[in-house]
């Protein structure tokens, strides 16, 4: 496939993703009898809580590249169990997802996170899944 036809395919299922990310805390908003609208005051900016976003991202994509690697068609269980179980065993309840951390900027509520820590859980995020894929290459590659 042509360089520039990933980068506009990628684009644009990024772009997709924020967009539904977004459109899913409004509808939990208008669930909830909330405004829509809305800024999380939410601060989430402990170093911990950016190091819990890379475990937590690491760890699903880990899971995701296991489990298609030995049982593809159990990945939809083993990410609603990981995600499950991470926002338990980490500080910053497992967002794991770029599009999900700007989306729940815009929730002023216990499950929101300020504008301004969004960068820090991006960038641990990137860092998390950057890792996973160069391990995941290398620990479950065909043979």
């Amino acid at each position: 496939m042509q360089g520039w036809l990933v980068v506009l395919i990628s684009a644009a299922y990024v772009a997709v993703q924020v967009v539904a990310a977004v459109a899913g805390v409004w509808l939990a908003h208008a669930m909830f009898g909330e405004a829509l609208l809305q800024v999380s005051g939410k601060v989430r900016e402990a170093p911990g809580q950016a190091l819990s976003e890379a475990v937590a991202t690491f760890g699903l994509l880990a899971t995701i590249f296991a489990v298609s690697r030995f049982k593809a068609e159990a990945v939809a269980v083993a990410v609603g169990l990981y995600i499950t179980a991470a926002y338990w065993f980490t500080a910053s309840t497992s967002f794991a997802n770029p599009a999900v951390t700007v989306a729940r900027s815009l929730s002023d509520t216990f499950a929101g996170i300020a504008p301004a820590d969004v960068p820090a859980f991006v960038a641990a995020q990137l860092a998390g899944a950057s890792l996973a894929a160069v391990l995941g290459r290398w620990l479950f590659a065909e043979e």
